[in-house]
């Protein structure tokens, strides 16, 4: 599955640079091993037109770990897509 995800330029360009490989989402869609988050910069209300795909390997779902409904999910092969 391909989730349209909202992101602040900070976190794009973490990202963008490698730094951050992780996503913490409230858990609103399911999110699954394998899935593809497509990322699009957004600030001040607004799409940037910056946007980058990528894999979600792995997911923890763990109430010791997690807040009630969010998952950590892992990324990689980050690429961009404008």
């Amino acid at each position: 599955m391909i989730h349209h995800l909202k992101t602040l330029p900070e976190h794009y360009d973490n990202v963008l640079k490698g730094f951050k490989k992780f996503e913490v989402r409230y858990n609103d869609r399911d999110y699954k091993a394998d899935d593809t988050l497509i990322l699009q910069e957004y600030w001040h209300g607004k799409y940037t037109g910056r946007a980058l795909s990528a894999r979600v390997p792995y997911i923890l779902n763990d109430s010791a770990y997690c807040k009630e409904n969010f998952v950590i999910m892992s990324i990689e092969n980050v690429t961009v897509l404008s």
